[in-house]
């Protein structure tokens, strides 16, 4: 049978009707066909993009990204580059796993999520990517709390204690930097290095007075008889400063 080209906008509203019937990996397909037959048109360049979309929605991530940075790539001053950047992010951010597996596609996430913002501070795409950011972020500071625990239970405590200052110095506006510090209490105290448990216990306190966690560093410092009215209470903030750079610094 003879191959006939068919018109760019022909190919375009199968395509897009497909896609709206929910047949998302048949419809991406069809867009590329109008790439394919018409790669110099306006339909070639709607059709990317819709390709990218239709390959997110049907979970074929690896698809989407490479799509919408081809889009990128030959179209970087098109006003729907700012989508094509967040259709990147999101379709990282919805790769991201359980904390116990490895991180890089949430590094992937937070970097794409980042360059949105960075690129178009005032979209309304970036609004939902600083959300998504401090989900990410809270994310990796759960897999650096999640290996620092590994090594503390381990007694590998210099290995615990780099972790758990990552989450402090890297990680500083996430939920985990009160169990961070405190866990720092913890490895300092089993190292002998009770000046420095008694630094982080002050910073814990001035930041965080009615958490846990204060209270449970709190009471492994009394209960090991290491002297703490002069650092635990300590409420002067130019200590507070010192003992951060000290320690975090």
């Amino acid at each position: 049978m003879a191959y006939v080209e068919r018109p760019a906008e022909s190919i375009y509203a199968d395509a897009f009707a497909t896609m709206e019937r929910g047949q998302f990996q048949l419809a991406a397909a069809q867009f590329d066909e109008v790439e394919r037959q018409h790669p110099y048109s306006e339909w070639a360049r709607r059709s990317m993009l819709m390709a990218a979309f239709a390959n997110y929605q049907a979970n074929k991530y690896d698809e989407a990204v490479s799509d919408a940075q081809r889009f990128i790539s030959l179209h970087p001053g098109n006003r729907s580059a700012p989508y094509a950047y967040y259709l990147i992010a999101i379709s990282y951010f919805e790769q991201i796993v359980d904390v116990g597996r490895d991180q890089q596609i949430t590094q992937q996430a937070l970097d794409a999520l980042q360059q949105v913002v960075r690129r178009y501070p005032d979209s309304r795409y970036a609004t939902d990517a600083r959300l998504k950011i401090d989900m990410t972020r809270d994310h990796l500071a759960g897999k650096e709390m999640d290996i620092g625990r590994w090594y503390l239970r381990r007694n590998y405590h210099l290995a615990a204690v780099n972790r758990f200052q990552n989450v402090v110095r890297d990680y500083g506006t996430t939920s985990h930097v009160p169990e961070s510090l405190h866990r720092l209490v913890e490895a300092y105290v089993a190292l002998g290095l009770d000046s420095e448990a008694t630094q982080v216990a002050s910073v814990l306190g001035y930041n965080f007075p009615g958490s846990e966690w204060y209270q449970s560093s709190y009471n492994l410092l009394t209960r090991e008889g290491i002297a703490i009215e002069d650092a635990v209470n300590q409420r002067d903030p130019s200590f507070i400063e010192r003992a951060m750079q000290r320690i975090f610094g």
